[in-house]
């Protein structure tokens, strides 16, 4: 089978890698939201900025798509307080069960809401959309990657469809092995048209047409190390992003920064607190000293801080960057 059908089985059909009731995507990879809640108070406080931008509706939606386990969601909930909290709403988005433990107020579904004022946040969720390869024949043509769902060898099938050639000689115009990433696009388009005033923004790690990577990126993970894609349920099986083909498709206004970018005008730095505070409260030290190396994590440029963030603004005047 192709790599499209054999990713979506893999990852989300009966017993696949995310909707399994074991301990969930933390235990096998991290992501910003499991390294620190600094990523949560960062989004916070972009959060803030969108609300204040909507003029503090009765209601501000908060829907994260591909919730894992609602971590995000969680962290979310234990920061936002005073008259905020009764006005916003919750909803985690994902084909697993709800968590047993969830906090009762969030609410958890596995279709996104088909209207949402506020920001829609996907985390790592457009690199599981799943997708096929292809690559060239002895004749230099390229064919579909056709992948055996119990051992993981490849072979080639037919030739790439009208569809697929539309979108490669576009977005992914050199030969060799490539990733085509329209589905990617089809699924972000469809998510960003639920927001009827608001933001959306997806976090992921990608790439750009100047740069697409030889050979492509498809690749597993299992129990936190990189391992060979197989797709039979136990590993998760992911592809970096064509982050601006996705940009691209949903049709509205839209800005793209790298993490180290988005969390420092977001208020994380990674500093190292004054060695003088050390002299001064030996406890704040340590607590501000903890904090810099989980900031540190978030924004370093060769691991999260390399991811894209992608945000769009639909419905409401952002007046410069959200992200400024």
């Amino acid at each position: 089978m192709g790599w499209r059908q054999a990713m979506a089985v893999a990852l989300y059909g009966p017993g696949g890698f995310f909707v399994r009731a074991d301990g969930g995507p933390a235990g096998h990879f991290r992501t910003s939201v499991h390294a620190s809640p600094l990523f949560g108070r960062a989004l916070l406080r972009l959060v803030e900025r969108i609300d204040e931008a909507l003029g503090r509706p009765a209601r501000f939606d908060i829907v994260d798509v591909g919730a894992g386990r609602g971590e995000l969601l969680e962290t979310l909930r234990g920061l936002i307080g005073g008259e905020f909290a009764g006005r916003v709403r919750l909803v985690g988005v994902e084909l697993a069960p709800r968590p047993e433990r969830l906090d009762a107020a969030i609410e958890w579904r596995a279709e996104m809401p088909e209207e949402i004022a506020g920001l829609l946040v996907a985390t790592e969720w457009l690199d599981n959309v799943p997708l096929d390869a292809a690559d060239l024949d002895d004749h230099g043509r390229l064919r579909k990657v056709l992948v055996d769902p119990v051992s993981g060898d490849e072979t080639l099938g037919e030739l790439v469809d009208a569809a697929d050639r539309f979108w490669l000689e576009r977005w992914w115009p050199e030969a060799g092995r490539v990733e085509i990433g329209w589905p990617r696009d089809s699924a972000w388009a469809e998510a960003v048209q639920r927001v009827r005033r608001g933001c959306a923004l997806a976090v992921d790690y990608g790439h750009r047409k100047e740069a697409r990577p030889v050979g492509g990126t498809l690749t597993g993970y299992r129990g936190g190390r990189q391992v060979r894609p197989v797709p039979d349920g136990s590993c998760d099986v992911t592809a970096h992003v064509a982050i601006d083909s996705v940009a691209g498709a949903a049709g509205t206004a839209y800005e793209i920064v790298t993490q180290r970018e988005a969390l420092k005008a977001l208020g994380v730095d990674g500093g190292r607190p004054s060695l003088d505070l050390a002299r001064e409260d030996p406890a704040e030290y340590l607590r501000r000293l903890s904090a810099a190396g989980a900031g540190a994590e978030l924004i370093e440029p060769g691991g999260l801080g390399g991811h894209w963030w992608l945000l769009h603004t639909i419905g409401i005047d952002a007046r410069g960057s959200m992200l400024g």
